[in-house]
């Protein structure tokens, strides 16, 4: 760690463009033969494969580029929202929109009609791009979009108002001169995930990821231009940009996708014993289960390290998985706004439950409400140094909105709205959102902890842990609680002591949920985290 930290000193010129200075370059050097054979993209579904080398790459998106260009008459810093599951064309569009220095702003498969609207008025974007199932949802709401001229649809039919991608990707000329970008020019914008509140447009610039993300490529990823990297993200979000465009290209490692409409840890297994992917990437969501399956007939024989990020991780999910497969999870905090704030980076000791030490681009600090940096073992806000100098690796603002962007920043620091700890050692611990912290009678607890002990008992699936209003004690902890299978038919009020016991066993006693409640599911944002504002607003309206 304290050697990444020593060579880790990332350049940011006046001009960069990724599509131009990294792909490109990358076609450069494929072409010269001093690359390995793998291919720049890796596309499955089903017995449909598709693959290109990044010179193959480089000539379809710059026809993708003329598409925008002449199609559409898209002009320099146009934004362009991207509404598409796991398919070739997203990763097009994507450098199309670098290469043109239009504004991209992803969008997830699942956004309903009225979140459309609200990221199409938002945003004021010229142009949208989806397919069959999102079109219709667009349609319903395109007399309310002033902004909006032209709507793209990547299918095999035809859909009136609607130009077809596809067919003028196919006869759209190869030969695109890209556009000079600065450093600082806007880049993409990515509504964030909404945890405690409606999503912010976190704009990022052409090198906040396209040379900020460099940290998260060697150091936390351990990826070279041998490694074939699996990301399960969806498309509509920050983590895909991340771990599924510019980390494994900064590195000319092969970017694997599986279409996988739906989550299923059965594809996922045949997947990674099928394929020689060597570093997979996936949510705590996805780890935990994961690890209810027996994995011990599945050989993955090529898969040399895994990672997680988007929430914590609980240690005893990590063991489980290590018991299983002989390998570690390296988890890693950032947010939308940010690349890799903390990491286990290779060659690091991992404390289970940590989310590890500082990324070399940023100085990490735990401060107070005073701006204040607290000492180890105290908790306070998890923030970043950015006087007298901001990294070039945080997002420029929250686009179109100067007082949210300004509310960030205390003192010299952008706060991340994440409590945390540091230990003596320099790891960090993850508390909870600010907004998430139960004080009762005195005491602070963070909900991540009651979770993480809950999860270690064998009835527990998963749980979501909230403040509960009390007339002694102000507020107490509330533990919401999926069951597996195999205990929902168990006597609630039995399984509940049981699950209390279990808590003052693992955690200080003083943690453990005074109330419970079983539940079969649990609210979450549309990229799967749990929201817990929502479970605490129904408790706090009782």
């Amino acid at each position: 760690y304290e050697a990444i930290k020593q060579q880790y000193r990332p350049e940011v010129p006046e001009y960069f463009n990724f599509a131009r200075d990294v792909l490109d370059r990358w076609t450069g050097v494929e072409k010269e033969g001093k690359k390995s054979k793998n291919p720049a993209f890796w596309w499955v579904d089903g017995a449909k494969e598709v693959r290109w080398s990044f010179e193959e790459l480089g000539e379809l998106s710059r026809k993708a580029a003329n598409v925008l260009l002449d199609a559409c008459s898209l002009q320099r810093g146009d934004r362009v929202i991207l509404i598409l599951p796991r398919i070739p064309e997203w990763w097009l569009v994507n450098v199309a929109c670098m290469r043109t220095g239009t504004v991209l702003i992803p969008g997830t498969q699942q956004l309903t009609a009225k979140d459309i609207l609200h990221r199409l008025q938002k945003s004021q974007a010229k142009c949208i791009i989806a397919d069959d199932s999102v079109a219709p949802a667009v349609d319903s709401v395109e007399a309310e979009c002033q902004s909006l001229k032209f709507k793209l649809l990547v299918s095999e039919g035809h859909r009136e108002g609607w130009l077809n991608f596809k067919y003028l990707l196919k006869n759209a000329p190869s030969d695109h001169h890209c556009v000079t970008t600065k450093s600082q020019d806007p880049m993409a914008i990515y509504f964030t995930s909404g945890t405690t509140g409606s999503p912010k447009m976190a704009e990022h610039s052409h090198s906040s990821y396209g040379i900020g993300l460099t940290v998260s490529a060697r150091y936390w990823l351990d990826l070279t231009s041998s490694d074939i990297f699996w990301n399960t993200s969806d498309t509509g979000w920050a983590k895909s940009a991340w771990s599924s465009i510019f980390s494994p290209w900064i590195q000319g490692a092969c970017v694997f996708v599986h279409k996988m409409p739906h989550f299923n840890p059965h594809v996922v297994f045949e997947s990674l014993s099928r394929f020689p992917i060597t570093v997979f990437c996936s949510p705590p969501t996805a780890y935990r289960m994961f690890v209810q399956h027996k994995l011990s007939s599945y050989t993955f024989k090529s898969l040399r390290h895994c990672v997680s990020a988007g929430e914590p991780i609980n240690p005893d999910v990590m063991e489980e998985w290590k018991a299983q497969t002989g390998l570690d999870i390296h988890e890693g905090y950032g947010q939308t706004e940010t690349v890799l704030i903390c990491g286990n980076f290779k060659g690091m000791k991992i404390k289970p439950g940590s989310m590890g030490k500082p990324s070399p681009g940023y100085d990490v600090k735990i401060i107070d409400e005073n701006s204040n940096i607290l000492p180890p073992g105290k908790e306070g806000d998890i923030a970043i140094r950015i006087k007298p100098t901001r990294s070039l690796f945080l997002f420029t603002c929250y686009a179109d909105d100067p007082q949210k962007t300004e509310a960030t920043i205390r003192g010299d620091f952008y706060v991340t709205g994440d409590r945390g700890v540091m230990d003596e050692d320099g790891y960090f611990w993850f508390v909870g959102r600010a907004d998430d912290v139960i004080n009762s009678a005195g005491y602070r607890i963070g909900p991540f902890e009651v979770e993480s002990a809950l999860v270690e008992h064998p009835a527990v699936v998963e749980s979501a842990v909230v403040s509960s209003p009390d007339p002694i004690r102000g507020e107490v902890v509330k533990a919401f609680v999926v069951l597996t299978p195999d205990y929902a038919s168990h006597d609630p009020i039995k399984m509940m002591k049981e699950l209390q016991d279990h808590v003052k066993k693992v955690t200080a006693p003083y943690k453990y949920p005074r109330k419970m409640e079983f539940v079969q599911q649990l609210p979450k944002t549309i990229s799967g985290k749990i929201r817990r504002n929502e479970l605490r607003q129904k408790e706090w309206r009782k």
